[in-house]
């Protein structure tokens, strides 16, 4: 009984070992695979194109960024990217971080573009924030709530213009 023992606890440990090396592979392969993903979103961010940026929202999705109204279902998160893609023709977001919660994604990133779009102020910002993600069981987007310092761009936003926006 005794020699059978250390058996039995040896099979243990290896099979204990060899299921969490194959949980962590899948974990690394999710990780890749998001991070792939994030990759393609900042770049859609960037692209001029807000129909190819809304394509990584799910039909009924929510995009809100602070405390602002949502847009809500995949038209609407269009134009709200129009409205960006609009007044920063040179907007490029790219991908710093992303973190994985229990139940959401952090997309962290950072922001550069000039507003020379209609009624820019000509000014350049530079900011970095991030995007709390849901996701849904086809790994699209379900909820976005982004978040950044809003009195920061507006400073950026409004330099030297003489005009500074109260927060909403």
């Amino acid at each position: 009984m005794s020699k059978q023992l250390p058996s039995f606890l040896t099979i243990t440990i290896v099979l204990l070992v060899l299921l969490s090396a194959c949980q962590s592979k899948d974990e690394q392969r999710d990780m890749k695979d998001l991070t792939e993903f994030g990759v393609r979103y900042a770049s859609a961010w960037s692209s001029q194109d807000p129909i190819a940026f809304a394509s990584f929202y799910a039909e009924n999705a929510s995009f809100q960024i602070n405390d602002g109204d949502p847009s809500i279902g995949r038209d609407a998160i269009a134009e709200t990217a129009r409205s960006f893609m609009a007044s920063f023709p040179d907007m490029v977001v790219r991908l710093v971080e992303l973190r994985q919660t229990k139940d959401d994604v952090e997309f962290h990133w950072h922001w550069t573009g000039t507003n020379t779009g209609p009624g820019g102020t000509g000014n350049a910002v530079d900011l970095v924030g991030y995007e709390q993600w849901t996701l849904d069981e086809d790994g699209l987007i379900l909820k976005s709530h982004g978040n950044m310092d809003d009195a920061e761009y507006q400073r950026q936003l409004n330099a030297d213009s003489g005009i500074i926006e109260s927060e909403q």
